[in-house]
């Protein structure tokens, strides 16, 4: 058992039977009253945020979440491959727990995979990959009605926008949390 000093920026908690992660935090003591401690927490599973505030002192369950390098190998059905960089261990991931990352994700690439208990709760990517464009219409001078963006496919079929200038072949830099286009690679 903790007590609300030991809420810090990614501590997980066990509130109801869900794990959450601590994304902000601030200690408050109003001039009147006692002190309390406002949280913004983000389910693990889900991705739903919430704002929630505990009084201090207040008891609070802390869980422990391990944070692994892992290797994408390979997709297998309903789930993907991983291999543990430490052991070569391999684990096998459902789609659900992969969520929006397959988007971004190429095999032999490196991730965080977040585990509670040997359980997968979450894959991490880094904040921008380098995917190259397999498939997107020649641009057009003078077509400015899309505000100069054009659809184009990168290589794990996900599609994004990206200027008119860029072509078949092109290796583009991708914000993996967003799916924003960030810039050319050469």
């Amino acid at each position: 058992m903790a007590s609300t000093a030991d809420i810090k920026n990614g501590v997980v908690l066990k509130i109801d039977g869900n794990l959450w992660a601590v994304i902000e935090f601030q200690h408050v003591k109003p001039g009147k009253g006692g002190a309390f401690v406002r949280t913004k927490l983000k389910n693990v599973i889900s991705g739903k945020t919430v704002d929630r505030t505990f009084n201090a002192g207040a008891k609070i369950d802390t869980e422990n979440v391990d944070r692994r390098d892992f290797q994408y190998l390979y997709a297998d059905g309903e789930s993907y491959v991983f291999m543990d960089m430490a052991d070569y261990d391999q684990l096998h991931v459902s789609s659900a727990v992969v969520g929006e990352a397959i988007n971004f994700m190429l095999e032999n690439q490196s991730v965080t995979v977040a585990l509670h208990d040997g359980n997968p709760l979450y894959v991490e990517l880094p904040a921008s990959v380098v995917l190259e464009i397999t498939y997107t219409e020649p641009g057009l001078q003078g077509d400015r009605s899309t505000g100069g963006t054009k659809p184009a496919t990168v290589e794990t079929g996900y599609q994004i926008q990206v200027p008119l200038f860029l072509e078949q072949g092109t290796k583009v830099k991708v914000d993996t949390r967003t799916g924003d286009y960030l810039g050319r690679v050469n």
